[in-house]
């Protein structure tokens, strides 16, 4: 069994699992599975409390498969998120990356 499928079966028995949510996005990331990882993303970001990373994850993987408006949200919603969980070196990250590759954006607004 592939540790995809071991985590896709312990997700079957507790769909709310945010952490094998999380862990499962990740296999998706390694395997290449972009559409996979961008849908598990999305449930995990709705399901839980993310701190930053996923959207960072979630953004890249829309640049990956060319969406850049949904790269460009992604980014602004890591901004906020990692800011309000106390985590200002990510946001500078995101907040850098708006600013070389999506010019116009919310999240470069002052604060």
């Amino acid at each position: 069994m592939s540790r995809i499928e071991t985590f896709e079966q312990m997700l079957a028995g507790d769909p709310s699992n945010t952490m094998v949510m999380f862990g499962l996005a990740k296999e998706y990331e390694k395997s290449g599975d972009e559409s996979k990882l961008i849908e598990t993303l999305e449930r995990y970001i709705a399901a839980s409390d993310d701190e930053g990373n996923a959207y960072g994850m979630l953004a890249r993987a829309y640049e990956r498969t060319k969406q850049s408006d949904k790269a460009r949200d992604a980014y602004e919603r890591g901004v906020k998120v990692s800011m309000a969980h106390g985590h200002p070196g990510m946001a500078e990250e995101y907040r850098e990356i708006l600013e070389s590759e999506y010019r116009n954006t919310e999240a470069l607004k002052p604060l």
